[in-house]
């Protein structure tokens, strides 16, 4: 109903008065649809070139410009199937907004942005004003967010206000702030025209050499021996050494036109722009004004207010029905767009006043988690893809262009984009089906409320263990990665109640203590005192072997540490890059001789196959197996596991023949060939146990019956991850990432400098450790923070060292033995300028810490060791397994096989 009115009542074209601003019809010729043809353009397209992009527009245009600049634009090729420019200018908002949610993104964004200003003070056109950008508060927790964001605007280098809500409608006085609870005020944002920025960037890479061809589609991307070498054309083939994957809306079905075909999950949705007629004295600097609890945005356009925004539930749409940027625009739909429009009227009420312009309904297309998909495809080495910017593209073109031409011409970047490789992705996130489910709630994610440990509705029971219908019916409550359900916690379940119980998604929907806590408080002291049990199938898990030694030679260049061990042996190594930092983290068990089984994060599961087929020697000598979906990982932590797991089989488990750190292959129950670890990934005491999946639920069920007597309980990641942080542990991901090196994190004795084969990176880490550390990896403990009551650190949060910023938070918990907030994250020594310095323990332990949360800060008792938990059962073999070393000698309790 709502919509009707306001359909009848911008379309009437006499001139209103309205808070001061007059409403007046536009010109027959609007500016948004002025475009021009781009010249010296390509006639006939070369033979060869080292690189061609598909995609003129604004990312393939930047990823052309940055190419260019590095010297290699008379090689590089950009293919596009229409004409540069050819897509509406009317279906883009051109917003500029530094923050992002992670660093990666706020760093890419800022490369953008500072691409944008250079080439405006270059006389290039691009549409960039610095109008600033005024976020809005409903809810306390939005205003949460933005106290948050200010703590993190010091980190990330973004000027940034917190304001009230008489400071908002001076701002942006046309705003209603009756139920506006503040916000959050950025001046360096902007707003930019993605058709000008494409078109500046474009002639500059055409000034550099680049050929650009028109009206030309690819048909095939050829590959060999595992390389792309080629591609077919609809004016013919060109060979060429790399190809780069630009083609935004059409990315995924470029990417099936590889063989093998290269994965690009996305799928379009509707997505709606509103624009107004020309509105009378409103200034050309009106900041954007951004209302995410009502999922809309506006800014000022040429004189008028467009406004759009992205709605909780989306419409998907499929593709292959969609030929050209023509084909984009769909007629409107009022009913859909209504939930915007309700959010519109409300929080500018003359809109209601306002002529219509037009309402655009253009398609774009999402990732499967809201990110942008950047890097090396894995299925073919230098295949990038550079696509997935949704609706923000100019805000991460030239940045995201940056990074995949550093790769191209570098080999790395110097931007930590391991949360935004495509590598994050397994083919099931390619499903057409999962595709259409999970875009629905893809775009509701960007003005959604970010509250921790986000799970999706959509896409749930993929990835089944085999006991996952037993632990349902237990009481767990699921989180999903890479595509597996895994238990977040168990809920107290009735004898009585109903069966199967109904599947349930976690969440924490607060940023402060959760509702979970006290359970997870009981399943932590259940994996100290007595037995627990957790479900760890979603671990990643790669047989490596060869007939001969091929297999140690490949994984001593491979890793850092040294894993020429003994069978039986396991060994906790990274796998470093050239910078020394870590491609992965993973702890490899020496099956045989020429046998290792890894076991890596389950994040992992592409990319460290992708690490290691890039370096696996040409003959064939060295095979890799994914075995992730063959083994159900039980784990089971606690003092008396070692009692449970002797009732069960026949090996004897004393120290003497089962040491901790090694691998046996043991009959449990009445099952055979089950690969158990004598480790947990938590410091505590325990085994993890890889079944064969026919097995897998006899041997759960054996567990559990005979563990009752020991009080084993079910737990879940959040009592894991507690139990981790409070030992130190780092997480590839979460602490660990390609930018941290092993010196930096306290694991300067896990790496051998003096192995027969040098490893990757081992330059950089000696050079580094000649050097001295600049950041170091720490444990913080909050000393005068009130879990009940005050809101908790959740990661990203700003440290201060003697009340100057020197680091930010990784991963937190609360700590139940410590009984207090338990923050990891990494120190700096920053002088005075913002340098980085050399970073000593003396001068860790000297200063006094504080950890802001929220615009709060907290005081922090600093940690470099592990610390020695006080337990009921105090075990050596527990004490001396340590995240970071001490001055002991491990061998003095363990003898020759631990090597963590």
């Amino acid at each position: 109903m709502l919509a009707n009115r306001f359909k009848q009542d911008i379309f009437r074209f006499s001139t209103y008065k309205c808070v001061g601003l007059t409403v007046r019809s536009l010109s027959s010729l609007n500016i948004l649809d002025q475009k021009k043809n781009l010249s010296n353009c390509l006639e006939d397209l070369p033979s060869k070139a080292k690189v061609v992009i598909c995609g003129g527009g604004v990312m393939g245009a930047a990823v052309a410009y940055h190419l260019s600049k590095r010297g290699w634009g008379g090689d590089t090729v950009i293919i596009e199937k229409e004409r540069v420019g050819q897509g509406s200018r009317w279906h883009s908002s051109g917003l500029v907004g530094a923050f992002k949610p992670s660093l990666a993104q706020v760093k890419i964004a800022q490369s953008s942005i500072q691409l944008l200003k250079d080439l405006e003070s270059q006389g290039k056109e691009t549409g960039w004003k610095q109008c600033g950008s005024l976020l809005i508060a409903r809810t306390r927790d939005r205003m949460t967010v933005y106290r948050r964001m200010k703590s993190q605007s010091v980190s990330w280098g973004i000027p940034c206000e917190l304001v009230n809500p008489k400071k908002c409608q001076e701002i942006w006085p046309l705003l209603n702030v009756d139920d506006v609870l503040g916000g959050l005020w950025i001046p360096g944002d902007g707003v930019g025209d993605p058709y000008l920025f494409c078109m500046s960037l474009m002639e500059e890479a055409i000034k550099n050499g680049v050929g650009v061809k028109e009206e030309c589609s690819i048909t095939a991307v050829h590959s060999k021996n595992g390389r792309v070498s080629g591609v077919e054309t609809t004016q013919g083939p060109i060979e060429c050494q790399y190809f780069v994957n630009c083609a935004g809306f059409w990315a995924r079905q470029v990417g099936q036109l590889a063989k093998p075909q290269v994965k690009v999950p996305l799928l379009p949705c509707e997505h709606y722009y509103l624009h107004t007629k020309q509105i009378g004295n409103l200034d050309p600097m009106t900041p954007v004004l951004r209302d995410p609890d009502g999922y809309i945005y506006l800014r000022e356009r040429d004189g008028c207010i467009l406004a759009g925004g992205f709605e909780p539930i989306a419409k998907p749409v499929y593709e292959e029905e969609i030929e050209n940027s023509t084909q984009r625009c769909l007629p409107e739909d009022w009913d859909h767009f209504h939930v915007l429009l309700q959010e519109l009227l409300k929080r500018v009420p003359s809109l209601n006043q306002s002529v219509l312009h037009k309402l655009c309904n253009g398609l774009e297309a999402f990732s499967p988690d809201c990110k942008w998909i950047v890097g090396e495809a894995p299925e073919i080495f230098n295949y990038h893809v550079a696509a997935g910017m949704k609706t923000v593209g100019i805000s991460a073109a030239g940045g995201v262009a940056e990074a995949t031409v550093d790769e191209i011409v570098e080999g790395y970047t110097k931007y930590d984009m391991y949360e935004l490789d495509i590598s994050r992705f397994l083919g099931l996130h390619n499903n057409k089906r999962f595709l259409r489910d999970r875009v629905k709630e893809a775009p509701g994610i960007h003005y959604g409320l970010p509250y921790p440990f986000h799970e999706f509705e959509t896409g749930r029971n993929l990835r089944l263990s085999p006991i996952y219908p037993t632990l349902r019916d237990k009481g767990a409550v699921f989180g999903q990665v890479m595509g597996y359900e895994r238990p977040t916690w168990f809920e107290s379940v009735e004898k009585e109640a109903d069966m199967p119980r109904p599947f349930k998604i976690a969440h924490t929907k607060t940023f402060g203590k959760p509702h979970w806590f006290e359970t997870v408080q009981r399943e932590y002291w259940a994996c100290r005192e007595a037995i627990g049990l957790a479900d760890y199938s979603s671990f990643t898990k790669i047989d490596i072997q060869s007939q001969g030694n091929e297999v140690v030679d490949l994984l001593q260049y491979l890793c850092s540490n040294d894993v020429d061990v003994p069978v039986g042996s396991i060994i906790h190594t990274g796998m470093q890059n050239e910078r020394g930092g870590y491609e992965n983290d993973c702890s490899l068990a020496r099956i045989s001789e020429n046998h290792y089984m890894m076991i890596a994060p389950t994040i992992q599961q592409t990319r460290c196959k992708v690490w290691m087929r890039r370096h696996l020697p040409v003959n064939g000598s060295v095979t890799l197996s994914d075995v992730t979906s063959m083994y159900t990982a039980i784990c089971i932590l606690g003092p008396f596991t070692r009692n449970l797991l002797s009732e069960l089989t026949d090996t004897d488990l004393s120290p003497s023949n089962f040491p901790f750190f090694t691998f046996k292959e043991l009959d449990v129950g009445l099952a055979n060939g089950v690969r158990a670890m004598n480790l947990t990934h938590t410091g505590e005491l325990g085994y993890v146990l890889y079944i064969p999946n026919e097995f897998a639920l006899h041997v759960y069920n054996r567990l559990i019956s005979q563990g009752e007597k020991y009080g084993i309980t079910h737990v879940g990641y959040y009592a894991a991850r507690s139990l981790r942080v409070e030992k130190f542990f780092a997480f590839w991901g979460q602490d660990l990432d390609t930018m941290t090196t092993p010196l930096e994190c306290g694991r300067t004795w896990r790496v051998k400098f003096d192995k027969d084969i040098p490893f990757i990176g081992r330059e950089a880490l000696l050079k580094q450790r000649e050097m001295g550390v600049t950041r170091q990896y720490v444990q913080l403990l909050l000393t005068d923070h009130e879990h009940e009551l005050d809101l908790w650190s959740w990661g990203g949060e700003p440290i201060y060292r003697d009340g100057n910023y020197c680091g930010q938070t990784t991963t937190t918990s609360y700590g139940f033995t410590f009984k207090k907030q338990v923050c990891l994250g990494f120190v700096q020594n920053l002088d005075k300028d913002g340098i980085p310095q050399k970073v000593t323990n003396d001068y860790i332990l000297s200063g006094h810490y504080e950890i802001d949360i929220a615009g709060i800060r907290y005081a922090a008792k600093v940690n470099l060791h592990s610390p020695n938990l006080p337990t009921k059962y105090p075990d050596k073999e527990r004490d001396v397994y340590q995240a970071t070393r001490k001055l002991h000698d491990p061998t003095q309790f363990l003898g020759r096989h631990y090597q963590p």
